[in-house]
């Protein structure tokens, strides 16, 4: 009778403690738009990949061209010239391909250039929500756009105005 007591004891004693868990949630798109340093990185980064684009886009245009006027010319070039203009533009079109990638691909230029610039304010927000987390006594904060998916959410458990607070801005005024 005692251990069943016991056990009892225990299961509420455990069952207890996870209730008492403590929740926020942040919006971090929110709290992102309120940091000038991060809206100024990502106008930048826009701006670079637009240049960066029109570049790619200006030599697949030149492929083109020079595939038009070697389409217009076929019927004139010997089989060696033929070759020779072939070559010309697959060797083009290749070089602009291979620009696209340095620039826009996996660990491209424009990855390394927003890791540069964003990673340090992710870093400073992560570290306020940590301070935010510590000073509130909370077990757990969700963000709001990630994946998370939350069906409800009070308003008071959103300590995304405090972030923004601890990191020295003012809520409220969007930079954008």
């Amino acid at each position: 009778m005692k251990k069943v007591y016991l056990v009892l004891i225990l299961f509420c004693l455990v069952s207890g403690s996870a209730f008492a868990q403590r929740f926020a949630y942040v919006d971090s798109e929110y709290i992102l738009d309120h940091i000038p340093e991060y809206v100024a990185a990502e106008k930048q980064l826009e701006a670079t990949s637009k240049q960066w684009q029109q570049q790619v886009d200006a030599r697949l245009a030149e492929v083109e061209k020079m595939y038009k006027s070697y389409q217009a010319d076929l019927a004139l070039l010997t089989p060696e010239v033929r070759r020779e203009r072939e070559n010309a533009i697959v060797e083009k079109e290749k070089a602009a391909k291979e620009f696209q990638r340095v620039k826009f691909g996996f660990e491209g230029d424009l990855y390394k250039q927003r890791i540069k610039l964003i990673q340090p304010v992710q870093e400073r927000v992560a570290r306020a929500i940590e301070a935010v987390a510590e000073s509130n006594q909370l077990d757990m904060i969700l963000d709001k756009n990630s994946e998370v998916i939350l069906l409800y959410a009070s308003p008071r458990l959103d300590k995304s105005d405090e972030v923004i607070t601890r990191l020295g801005y003012k809520p409220g005024s969007v930079v954008k």
